[in-house]
């Protein structure tokens, strides 16, 4: 299942530089994220490097993931696609 890179977790004062939100094709609810929890997911770079990481739970209501990448991420991977197995 495909999925696009959104965002770091972050708050006012603190990013999380493993952490990011994803949002998955056809999640459109918490319910169905929910359903995604535990699943590894695989962030490819241009130059076919790639670093995997684990759904830890659902962000909001709307859908998106979050995930706990095994190294952080660039910031090149904002708006990307990765892939949810």
């Amino acid at each position: 299942m495909k999925a696009i890179v959104v965002q770091f977790r972050r708050g006012i004062k603190h990013v999380r530089p493993r952490q990011f939100l994803i949002q998955p094709e056809k999640c459109n609810s918490k319910k169905e994220a929910l359903k995604l929890i535990g699943k590894s997911v695989e962030w490819t770079s241009p130059a076919g490097k790639k670093i995997t990481g684990k759904i830890t739970m659902a962000h909001g209501i709307k859908g998106l993931v979050r995930v706990v990448f095994d190294k952080g991420l660039p910031g090149q991977a904002l708006t990307t696609e990765a892939e949810i197995k």
